[in-house]
């Protein structure tokens, strides 16, 4: 603000004494006064909103900050999803490749054990 020593209030009242004459210097007072409280009002209200506005921006730029974190974490949590998924896919398909590479071989034994049996009683 303005600032405006002890002196020269004084010479500014004696001033305005002189030129206003003592009857209107009391209204010219009052007058200023009024003055000044709207000019600081309307300039605390511009400051007011002012802030208002740098903290919404503020507050603005967090969210995106804040969607932008939540956007890596969602396409970090795709990727883990989409690697596990071909782990337990391979996972699978080599299980099911052994399982069927087991049965395989039991079937071959358990064609081996039965042709000696069916020799057997083929021949008595």
């Amino acid at each position: 603000m303005i600032e405006i020593s002890l002196g020269k209030l004084m010479l500014l009242a004696l001033v305005a004494l002189i030129v206003l004459g003592p009857e209107k210097l009391p209204h010219a007072a009052r007058t200023a006064g009024a003055l000044v409280r709207r000019l600081r009002s309307g300039w605390d209200s511009v400051r007011a909103e002012v802030e208002r506005e740098l903290e919404i921006e503020e507050l603005k730029r967090t969210a995106r900050e804040a969607a932008a974190k939540a956007e890596a974490m969602q396409t970090e949590m795709n990727k883990a999803a989409r690697e596990t998924r071909e782990q337990v896919s391979s996972t699978v398909t080599d299980v099911r490749n052994e399982v069927q590479s087991n049965v395989a071989e039991v079937k071959k034994e358990i064609t081996q054990v039965d042709a000696p049996k069916e020799s057997e009683h083929g021949n008595a």
